[in-house]
């Protein structure tokens, strides 16, 4: 029996790429799920496809950088009797890889607002409910950029040290509950990342895996379910997922076509 079936677990940045992999992951699993990105017909399509296999689904279209429809969508879970089991703070982006000094302040506003107020948002929004029942599990998608900086990736980078940092102060926030906190820190994943990070360059954000596999979504959400489905009494704090043509963010296997 999978120690995930009958938990209601709320992904943000479920449209598309990590968030509705885990969708479907934890769907297979045997949890209800609540699905929040800002693309709502992405969503209730997520959704039909999920219900058709008799899956329980909540959708709403909440942007995790509005604080004020953060909160009224928890609070109308908390409302419903829904407070979620587990939280996978999934939604995300990078835009723009260039040097600071030619940076995009827009760039910065999206990526901080988004990796790191976002998580605070929906993270101050749920966990106190999670404390009240103390049960509930924090995941938190991180990424290698949070563990070495490399170049041009100086704000993005910035934004997943910062969630490397509210990963390991969250858990040290609960201490005496049974809530466990973890990251999910992968590297090289083939989704709309890099088309977003290049602002729909789509050339240019394929050269990025090119030569090499990536890792995938499915790959991620398996990793995530994993973290999720060990034993109550442990917690894994950290995971860094690389696929095996990477070694690190500065070393890659890159095979030449032909």
């Amino acid at each position: 029996m999978s120690r995930i079936a009958g938990k209601l677990v709320l992904i943000t940045g479920a449209s598309s790429g990590i968030g509705a992999a885990c969708a479907r992951r934890f769907a297979a699993e045997g949890a209800g799920l609540v699905l929040w990105a800002r693309r709502l017909e992405r969503l209730e399509a997520l959704a039909a496809e999920l219900r058709a296999r008799g899956v329980a689904v909540r959708v709403a279209r909440v942007d995790v950088r509005d604080r004020a429809a953060v909160s009224a969508a928890a609070q109308a879970l908390v409302d419903e009797g829904a407070v979620p089991d587990v939280l996978i703070n999934n939604a995300g982006l990078a835009a723009g890889l260039t040097p600071l000094q030619e940076g995009d302040p827009d760039d910065w506003d999206r990526m901080i607002d988004t990796n790191v107020k976002g998580l605070l948002n929906v993270t101050r929004a749920i966990l106190p409910h999670m404390l009240a029942r103390n049960r509930g599990h924090v995941v938190n998608l991180g990424s290698t950029a949070g563990h070495t900086v490399y170049p041009k990736g100086n704000v993005y980078g910035a934004t997943k040290f910062a969630v490397r940092a509210l990963t390991e102060a969250i858990n040290l926030d609960v201490v005496g509950s049974a809530i466990r906190v973890s990251s999910v820190d992968p590297g090289l994943v083939a989704t709309e990342f890099s088309e977003v990070r290049f602002h729909g360059d789509r050339e240019r954000a394929q050269a990025a895996y090119r030569g090499l596999r990536p890792l995938s979504g499915d790959d991620v959400a398996d990793a995530i379910a994993y973290v999720v489905g060990v034993p109550e009494h442990v917690n894994v704090l950290d995971v860094v997922l690389l696929p095996t043509a990477q070694r690190n963010v500065y070393i890659l296997d890159r095979k030449t076509d032909g």
